[in-house]
């Protein structure tokens, strides 16, 4: 007795299904729009940190030993 056949078909990601769902919902435009602003916003939080983490690297640098 054979086997049946197993077709292996990938499952669709969260993030495949909703860029499908956006892809009918909005123009082209709309969708490059909406994915540079996206894109922005993370790149305006990696510079935020990466401020925060300066301005913490020169504070410690910066402050005298203290003495005990």
């Amino acid at each position: 007795m054979q086997a049946a056949p197993v077709r292996a078909t990938a499952l669709p990601t969260v993030t495949g299904a909703l860029r499908a769902v956006e892809s009918l919902l909005m123009s082209s435009g709309q969708r490059t729009a909406r994915r540079n602003a996206w894109t922005s916003v993370l790149e305006d939080r990696a510079r935020a940190r990466d401020r925060a983490e300066t301005e913490q690297l020169l504070d410690h640098t910066s402050s005298p030993a203290r003495s005990s």
